[in-house]
């Protein structure tokens, strides 16, 4: 693997073992022994992904190199490439980036030198997020073949939407898309169903949330939660196993009313702590495959305690 950018480059046999990975790391410490450098550069606003990338890499040991676009050269009409040859050149060891441009990965791939993961592109992919979503359904079923999934919300405009859905089809999941008029995206080519009638043969419910900052219309958000979100009676209708998943950040009453968010169903929270430990375990599989670390260079400290 020369680059991390989209999961539809790994095969099947490689996803299953990136989930292995994360699960032995979420049971037992690892730490790289040797000094690397990891910089993550976010040219968008991020929460999740970027703490959850900067917990990863301190976890296994990676110095972080600090990054803020809104202070960097970047104001001053530096481009991507020549920012990411920057940090290559003063000795970072890999890039994690995330932009607006949905293709911007074709401006480092042929000529940045250490490996790249993407943390998100424009509305195209965000494979991390896609393979810690796939961990989260595995550890609830423990498989992925037969399972009926939900993708709902402003699937238009989502990068989650694009990754996971190819991901759960390419794994044996059958694949359902719901959104509301000037949501949908036909390219992707799964069939359409309405929330009412998914909600009560799906296994996995996964909501997006409404990207108003992409819309030139602000929605009426009782109206959306009423017609197309989750609601508690929607909720009340899913099969007795059913989970909800969310990307995050939620949008509390519009895609989702806000008392579920933390009910029993919900595994939004675990997808962030998963979050981790599947970031944690591509950064050791691409650094490996690129001869940055050999079998020798993770080391097993204390076992973690399970709760």
């Amino acid at each position: 693997m020369r680059h991390f950018i989209t999961v539809n480059q790994l095969s099947a046999e490689e996803i299953f073992l990136l989930i292995k990975t994360a699960e032995s790391y979420q049971e037992t410490n690892f730490q790289i022994n040797q000094q690397l450098f990891a910089a993550n550069l976010f040219f968008e606003p991020s929460t999740r992904t970027k703490s959850s990338f900067v917990v990863a890499e301190k976890k296994l040991g990676l110095e972080v190199l600090d990054f803020h676009a809104e202070t960097s050269s970047t104001e001053k009409g530096e481009s991507l490439y020549d920012t990411a040859k920057t940090f290559e050149s003063i000795g970072a060891d890999m890039l994690v980036v995330r932009h607006q441009s949905d293709t911007w990965m074709d401006e480092l791939d042929s000529n940045i030198k250490i490996p790249i993961i993407n943390a998100g592109a424009g509305k195209e992919e965000h494979p991390t997020q896609c393979l810690l979503d796939l961990l989260t359904i595995y550890q609830e079923y423990g498989r992925f073949d037969g399972l009926n999934v939900l993708i709902s919300g402003d699937i238009k405009h989502s990068r989650v939407a694009h990754s996971n859905a190819f991901a759960l089809k390419k794994l044996g999941a059958k694949v359902f898309i719901s959104a509301a008029p000037g949501f949908e995206d036909n390219t992707l080519g799964f069939p359409h169903i309405s929330m009412d009638d998914a909600i009560k043969f799906c296994d996995v419910v996964m909501l997006l949330r409404v990207q108003h900052e992409r819309h030139k219309h602000t929605l009426e958000t009782m109206e959306y939660l009423e017609n197309y979100g989750l609601t508690k009676e929607r909720e009340k209708q899913m099969k007795k196993h059913a989970i909800i998943l969310h990307p995050a950040p939620v949008n509390r009453g519009v895609e989702i009313d806000s008392d579920l968010v933390e009910c029993d169903r919900s595994r939004i929270f675990k997808q962030m702590s998963n979050g981790v430990f599947i970031r944690m375990a591509i950064i050791t599989k691409i650094l490996t495959e690129w001869g940055i670390l050999n079998e020798n260079s993770i080391e097993k400290c204390q076992t973690v305690i399970a709760n």
